[in-house]
């Protein structure tokens, strides 16, 4: 009898965290590498948030909590939705998880059935598909083409929907792309929604604090209320807060559904870190104006990396809204040929390519359900950001057509 579960072959490793650990093995090797596949904010955790935890330590907030959160935190997050979204949340339609992947988990382990589909809009967070072939869904990803802002349409969605349909996955701004939906373009997937009683929607809000220039966030549920209670919205302080190794994570929907995922927490994790919580209680209740210069650097980040990547012969990328990556457009460089002999004939080799020749890490756009693509995150200093655009320019500037090319 095998040790492993079969169900093991459903999944795959996380390709950017593994990125991740490459990146790190051999910059502990003494290597210069550059890494752009970390999608976690380079500011540091915001030092009143910091205080918070220290004094939850100091008050004894060191032991276990209730499964779904510590009542201080969970009013903070009921404060947080009233406040930026104008949505109103019983404390028992909120549930405080290990970061907002352990509510996406959580989630679709207490309501995905073998057979049960899951519409996924690619490009896709890379997590997505796994945990629904985990738990014996069925992923539907839904290809959204670059002329569409990468975006589901109404027309996509409804060819989409089935019988078996549990679940719409809606991630805005995006990872990997940085597009967002505008109101117009919820309210249109949100009358197909209406019409399809038996399809929930996962609103997957992790970005919501970073949107850029004109734009205006908002939650499908603001848009279209009578999709309330068939909408589960997650969401957290790691992106917004720059608190990812705090994991902290919350989600808010149907009192049913939180307490599924509550008691699959119990048998889980139990609790968030007691002393993190703490900490996020402060984030969304303390002081916000530093998002605003947040953003503002974040903007000019955006502005110039997909300015020196456009410049780059065979490369290019749309203006994204939101969270802080880009999706770079590689089909111009396929085909070619590697100063070493090898024909460039995916994105994934391609990004193999600028790790070995340039020493920049990326993340290939068949990861996320899109080829031929690749995502870089500007959330590092500017001064990285421009060495790895003249090392990109660079490596591309050295491949050569096919010999035997027409």
């Amino acid at each position: 009898m095998p040790l492993l579960a079969s169900r093991l072959q459903r999944i795959q490793p996380s390709p950017t965290l593994a990125l991740n650990a490459r990146a790190a093995a051999l910059k502990a090797e003494g290597i210069d590498v550059i890494n752009l596949a970390a999608g976690e904010p380079d500011f540091e955790t915001p030092t009143w948030v910091q205080q918070a935890a220290v004094q939850s330590m100091e008050q004894g907030m060191t032991k276990y909590t209730a499964v779904d959160g510590i009542p201080t935190l969970k009013k903070a997050i009921q404060q947080k939705f009233l406040r930026d979204n104008q949505l109103e949340y019983d404390l028992n339609q909120i549930v405080v998880s290990t970061g907002g992947k352990q509510v996406l988990f959580n989630a679709l382990m207490a309501t995905i059935d073998d057979g049960d589909e899951v519409i996924i809009p690619a490009p896709y967070w890379v997590s997505y598909p796994d945990m629904v072939n985990l738990f014996g869904g069925v992923s539907v990803p839904v290809a959204c083409l670059e002329k569409n802002g990468f975006k589901l349409t109404p027309d996509q969605l409804r060819a989409a929907i089935t019988p078996r349909t549990k679940w719409l996955i809606l991630n805005s701004p995006s990872n990997p792309t940085g597009s967002m939906y505008t109101k117009a373009e919820l309210k249109a997937l949100a009358e197909v929604l209406v019409e399809n009683h038996h399809v929930y929607i996962l609103s997957d809000d992790i970005y919501e604090h970073l949107v850029y220039d004109n734009n205006t966030f908002a939650s499908i549920v603001q848009l279209e209320p009578r999709l309330k209670m068939r909408t589960l919205i997650v969401n957290g302080v790691s992106k917004s807060y720059s608190m990812t190794g705090w994991r902290i994570g919350y989600g808010a929907g149907p009192k049913e559904l939180i307490k599924a995922m509550t008691m699959v927490q119990s048998q889980s994790t139990s609790n968030a870190c007691s002393i993190a919580q703490g900490a996020a209680v402060m984030a969304l209740n303390g002081p916000q104006g530093f998002l605003a210069e947040w953003r503002e650097s974040f903007t000019d980040r955006r502005n110039k990396t997909a300015e020196a990547l456009n410049k780059i012969e065979g490369l290019s990328c749309r203006t994204p809204e939101g969270a802080f990556y880009l999706y770079v457009n590689c089909a111009g460089v396929l085909g070619k040929t590697t100063p070493g002999g090898q024909v460039l004939e995916t994105d994934n080799q391609f990004c193999e390519y600028l790790l070995e020749s340039a020493r920049v890490t990326a993340v290939s756009g068949d990861a996320f359900g899109l080829s031929p693509y690749f995502r870089i995150s500007y959330a590092t200093s500017m001064e990285n950001l421009m060495e790895a655009s003249k090392r990109i320019k660079e490596a591309v500037s050295h491949l050569k057509p096919q010999a035997n090319a027409a």
